[in-house]
């Protein structure tokens, strides 16, 4: 789901405080962009939150009531992507089931070998995906 939702901005000595309406929440930002890829995130982890306990993301204001709420600061839109958020920012585990050669296990007990650490670099290997590639898609 895309969205796009107002924020006031009010500048506070050397910051950018955000006020997200819809969502109840506030951050803030060194710089005015600082604030708004603030607010972004906020907005994102806001609203997968929302989605996980089974509440609905709530529909934006319009702008327009917004600026007729708004006393001080700066209103202004963002967008967010819940979905791209999500696959961006979700690095929950998922616990597999596997089966081993009792001889395997035995011997990689003896060596203290992490079967996840083992795993998941296996897995990576086979699929051709590089910590480059994981940094890039995952830490934007």
């Amino acid at each position: 789901m895309k969205a796009v939702y107002p924020i006031v901005l009010t500048k506070d000595g050397q910051y950018y405080i955000v006020d997200v309406p819809d969502f109840g929440i506030s951050t803030f930002g060194k710089s005015m962009y600082d604030a708004i890829k603030m607010a972004r995130d906020a907005i994102g982890i806001a609203g997968i939150d929302r989605e996980d306990h089974g509440e609905k993301i709530p529909e934006a204001t319009s702008f327009e009531e917004i600026v007729k709420k708004t006393t001080e600061g700066i209103v202004t839109l963002v967008d967010v992507d819940f979905v791209d958020y999500r696959k961006k920012h979700e690095r929950r585990a998922v616990k597999k089931t596997l089966s081993l050669p009792s001889w395997l296990n035995e011997a990689a007990g003896e060596k203290g070998i992490n079967y996840s650490a083992v795993l998941q670099a296996a897995l990576k290997k086979e699929l051709g995906i590089s910590e480059k590639e994981i940094e890039k898609e995952y830490k934007q």
